[in-house]
């Protein structure tokens, strides 16, 4: 599959932050994988209190924020047990059942990086058959750490505590037919289409009839990464986050989906409209969805009270939460709706 240079840059700033591990509340490293990579393209940015990373990426009037987030789903160490092994809570919306059998890296808090896996507590089919039918929780799955250890002691001396973060392997993938599979798509992909956009904006290739603000942010998966550091002459926020892909939807992975309605309730009408307004006039690939069980960093800005004009975009996703995938046309179509919206 022949892609453009832009294209390239756009996955490759996706791979490169996929590669830097950043559950919520556990992201200075993407931080400043994100700052180095905007300073790369040219742009200077600010880091807020909680994380968050702010750029100007130029035009004037009418101010917009343009957000996607850093953070991701993961673990943290809840307990260590008797056997040596580690009881973990999620942080987001981290299912058990897509998680096990897993590769993760356990952070202790000494700097030192442990390997492990998350496993049922009997997995052998040919010890305990019933296992296999049982349903997966934190309770009943376990990390098995890749260190000889065989008690809690042994455990503690490595330096696992509780509250030490667990990571789990991104596995990322691009398949010659141009399928993105990874955990983590939610929503760094959406970071890598935003980091294309300022790129094509240093190269002159995009226009800005409006100021516009680049913003990604960290605590997104736990509600609220849009509720602080936003700045105060923004008139409208779009977020640019994960399209849902499933029964019921119009959403593709080759598509860009525009969310009309979440959890919280309607994004505006006015700014939805236009986004498929020009959608249409681009001859896009796109999909007009509901997601019932879904919020986003622009839902957070204005439960937090700020007075924006909010709307929400992003490429379609399979499998959210688990291992996604999506494909290079979704995040094509995304980028050029995205910059049709801010030429507009």
């Amino acid at each position: 599959m022949r892609i453009s240079r832009n294209t390239q840059y756009l996955l490759d700033a996706t791979k490169r932050l996929l590669s830097v591990d950043s559950p919520t509340g556990f992201t200075n490293e993407v931080t400043k994988a994100a700052v180095n990579e905007l300073k790369e393209l040219g742009f200077e940015s600010a880091v807020t209190r909680k994380g968050s990373v702010l750029a100007e990426l130029g035009g004037e009037g009418n101010p917009i924020i343009v957000t996607a987030h850093l953070d991701t789903l993961g673990a943290i160490v809840a307990e260590v047990k008797s056997n040596g092994r580690l009881k973990i809570s999620n942080l987001g919306g981290m299912k058990a059942v897509n998680c096990e059998t897993e590769n993760v890296r356990v952070y202790a808090r000494n700097g030192k990086v442990y390997d492990g896996c998350l496993q049922h507590v009997d997995p052998s089919v040919h010890v305990n058959p019933k296992g296999v039918s049982e349903e997966r929780t934190f309770d009943n799955t376990e990390i098995v750490l890749d260190e000889d250890v065989h008690n809690k002691e042994e455990t503690l001396a490595l330096g696992i505590t509780n509250g030490c973060f667990v990571c789990f392997d991104p596995r990322t993938v691009i398949t010659g037919s141009g399928y993105i599979k990874s955990r983590y798509l939610d929503d760094k992909l959406a970071a890598g289409i935003l980091l294309a956009l300022a790129k094509k904006v240093r190269e002159g290739k995009a226009k800005l009839n409006r100021k516009v603000y680049l913003f990604l942010t960290t605590y997104e998966e736990v509600g609220h990464g849009g509720k602080g550091g936003l700045p105060e002459d923004a008139e409208e926020i779009l977020a640019v986050d994960m399209g849902c892909v499933g029964l019921g939807l119009e959403g593709s992975e080759r598509k860009v989906s525009i969310c009309a309605k979440d959890a919280h309730g309607p994004y505006d009408y006015d700014v939805t409209t236009k986004l498929v307004q020009l959608a249409e006039k681009k001859k896009l690939q796109y999909a007009v969805d509901i997601y019932n069980s879904y919020s986003s960093d622009a839902q957070a800005a204005v439960n937090a009270g700020s007075d924006l004009k909010h709307a929400l975009i992003g490429p379609g996703v399979y499998a959210s939460h688990g291992y996604e995938r999506s494909h290079i046309e979704g995040a094509e179509n995304t980028l050029a709706l995205l910059e049709a919206y801010l030429a507009s």
